[in-house]
């Protein structure tokens, strides 16, 4: 694996579209627009949106949809899905839905693929979803790549719109499985260290021991979550970052929040084990001002060896996460794909 700086690969963003305590859905997803508007002038690549059901704190369950309304109010961002769960959906409907995308903003969408139902299960039984239906994701990913490429001679179902669109496909995981998965498929593969940072390495040493080139794809790439809470200095970041610590710590108590105002300490508001499972949960955060970032985000890419990162920022006011990507983006990373012959449209 070649050594790697932060200047060398490209940054990108992954919004839920955030609901506030006090805020509104409406709210939420204008300010998922101002994010995307802004990210965009400062030369971040990509713009993701992520499927979730039942979390009174995202906002973006209807995430084509939301796709489609960020792509019509920017111009040039790579736009898509960080991910939507298969799983849940048929793969003629997705292929229809990101090749109707793809017609409407060519060159611009991006379509991530998780296999997890993105909600609790009696939510995942109220979407319909068949408990034993992750066990077909490879064959699902296999038709949906199918649907969105060229038709073939006899072909009886076709994705219209969506087929000869050749949507970039990427795969999700939080494991290892989705890592070997892209692996066999010569897929792009992003991580989810931004939640589940333990198995990070292994599913990056099994994805690159792994892969297999495609057409599309003659190296493997790995794009890799990760939480950024910056400011201007290490104690401000550490202060608005309760933001989050308390919405995870609701999550460990299978409860759902939207997300609070920060706090001047976590000091009596959860147990030894809580905070522990806080702090598992949040292994990869990278919280400080701008030199404090800037130092753990070249330690990140140079252990890792991403491709790419894709920062998720969670914040209460959504001026401080405007202001947490602009000091990201200073701190390095380029805008474009810098080597290797990977074509994404």
């Amino acid at each position: 694996m070649q050594p790697k700086s932060l200047q060398d690969i490209p940054l990108s963003v992954l919004d839920l579209s955030p609901v506030i305590e006090g805020g509104s859905i409406a709210q939420s997803f204008r300010d998922t627009v101002s994010l995307a508007r802004h990210v965009e002038k400062l030369g971040y690549k990509r713009f993701w949106l992520a499927e979730h059901h039942n979390m009174p704190g995202i906002a973006s369950a209807a995430t084509s949809v939301l796709v489609g309304h960020v792509a019509g109010q920017t111009s040039s961002i790579r736009v898509g899905s960080g991910g939507v769960m298969l799983p849940n959906h048929s793969p003629l409907i997705i292929a229809e839905h990101y090749g109707t995308l793809a017609e409407l903003y060519p060159d611009r969408i991006d379509l991530g693929l998780g296999r997890a139902p993105g909600t609790d299960r009696a939510t995942a039984h109220a979407i319909g979803r068949d408990p034993n239906s992750a066990d077909e994701f490879p064959q699902e990913v296999q038709q949906l790549i199918h649907y969105l490429g060229d038709p073939v001679s006899g072909q009886k179902v076709k994705a219209v719109p969506g087929m000869g669109t050749k949507v970039p496909v990427w795969l999700l995981g939080s494991s290892t499985f989705s890592a070997q998965l892209a692996a066999y498929l010569g897929l792009p593969f992003a991580f989810a260290a931004h939640f589940a940072p333990k198995l990070l390495h292994e599913a990056l040493r099994l994805y690159r021991a792994n892969f297999q080139p495609s057409e599309r794809w003659p190296e493997p790439y790995a794009m890799i979550g990760v939480p950024v809470i910056a400011a201007s200095t290490d104690e401000e970041a550490a202060f608005l970052s309760t933001s989050s610590q308390q919405m995870i710590l609701n999550i460990v108590r299978n409860q759902r929040s939207m997300v609070p105002p920060p706090v001047e300490t976590m000091a009596g508001k959860w147990s030894l084990s809580e905070q522990a499972e806080v702090r598992q949960f949040f292994g990869a955060a990278i919280i400080g001002g701008p030199e404090s970032v800037k130092s753990q985000l070249e330690e990140f890419v140079a252990a890792t060896g991403a491709d790419e990162l894709i920062i998720h920022s969670q914040f209460y006011r959504h001026e401080d996460r405007l202001r947490s990507y602009e000091i990201v983006k200073e701190c390095g990373g380029r805008t474009l794909l810098s080597s290797g012959g990977i074509r994404e449209s």
